[in-house]
């Protein structure tokens, strides 16, 4: 069964709205969409999976997608996570076309597309890490030595897997996707005995999902960016090309004449993602090129969020859960 659900990750929401209010000219703007392209071919990379995982025994198998723990002071994110009796199984997903090369004497990927060679990190190293880590992690939350296994997972079933003649054992380790199935089926041919029982997998599972914590963190820092950089104001869903003027409590757009009495939302969506979780009313006002104190102060009481404060101090909290 599937314990935690697989989203759209964090780091994709934040560009995306990033990439929408900035200017086009802005010289990082080509490297934003670039990491933005990058990351969402890896969240496609990472649902690929979830039709073959479909053929798994839901009641022996429990799954969390993108989960995230704590390990001493270090946090270590994984794509996939699959819990049964006999093993903890670890999935690394890589969404990467033309033909894979596996350097064991150097630890690299070597990718070959259109003549072109290309590094990347080995994710040999990045699986064996995690291995490590989560084994330390059931330690240190008091269950018992338990097997923790890995699986490279390449998503395109087009891109070619090759590596030198003496690194027989690739293929244990990486497969294509529509391999997982079988390859899990003979993952628990081999692994004879049973280390937790129901008791302990239930709580295991459970704690795993407790202990989950997501990953925040400031998407203008991140790429040097500041509030000043931003295009201000609400823009228009429809053409995404012009910014709304409100007119007796409605958004208009002079472009293509879309009319909306709560375009704002998707204004504060965006200053969630890219400022923060909590707002006022004059920053609402300058976020959305609003000049009325009165109209502010009626847009946030409409919405029902909490706050905390009075009068000009009050701070109002927002909350969007994709």
């Amino acid at each position: 069964m599937i314990v935690k659900q697989r989203k759209v990750p964090l780091t994709i929401l934040k560009l995306r709205v990033l990439a929408r209010r900035l200017p086009p000219n802005l010289p990082r703007m080509a490297f934003i969409i670039n990491d933005l392209k990058k990351k969402e071919a890896g969240y496609k990379g990472e649902c690929s999976i979830d039709y073959p995982l479909g053929f798994l025994e839901p009641e022996s198998h429990f799954i969390f997608h993108d989960v995230r723990l704590q390990e001493q002071a270090r946090f270590f994110q994984l794509d996939t996570l699959i819990m049964t009796k006999k093993f903890g199984l670890i999935i690394e997903v890589k969404n990467i076309t033309g033909m894979l090369f596996f350097d064991h004497h150097f630890n690299q990927l070597i990718r070959t597309k259109d003549g072109v060679e290309s590094a990347f990190p080995d994710p040999l190293i990045q699986v064996s890490r995690q291995e490590e880590q989560l084994k330390n992690w059931f330690l240190e939350h008091g269950f018992p030595a338990f097997p923790i296994l890995s699986l490279i997972v390449i998503s395109n079933p087009q891109t070619i897997i090759r590596t030198s003649p003496e690194n027989r054992k690739l293929h244990f380790k990486v497969i294509h996707r529509d391999a997982l199935p079988a390859k899990i089926k003979q993952i628990e041919h081999m692994m004879k005995e049973s280390i937790l029982d129901d008791k302990v997998l239930k709580k295991a599972v459970r704690i795993i999902n407790k202990q989950h914590i997501d990953a925040d963190f400031s998407i203008l820092e991140r790429y040097s960016l500041t509030e000043e950089d931003l295009i201000k104001g609400v823009i228009c869903g429809n053409c995404n090309s012009h910014q709304l003027l409100r007119r007796h409590g409605t958004w208009l757009c002079n472009q293509c004449g879309l009319s909306s009495k709560e375009a704002h939302i998707h204004a504060l969506r965006d200053y969630f993602y890219l400022i923060g979780a909590t707002i006022t009313n004059r920053q609402l006002r300058d976020f959305i090129n609003l000049s009325s104190a009165s109209a502010a102060t009626r847009i946030l009481q409409s919405l029902n969020l909490t706050s905390s404060g009075a009068n000009k101090g009050r701070v109002y909290s927002l909350f969007f859960d994709e």
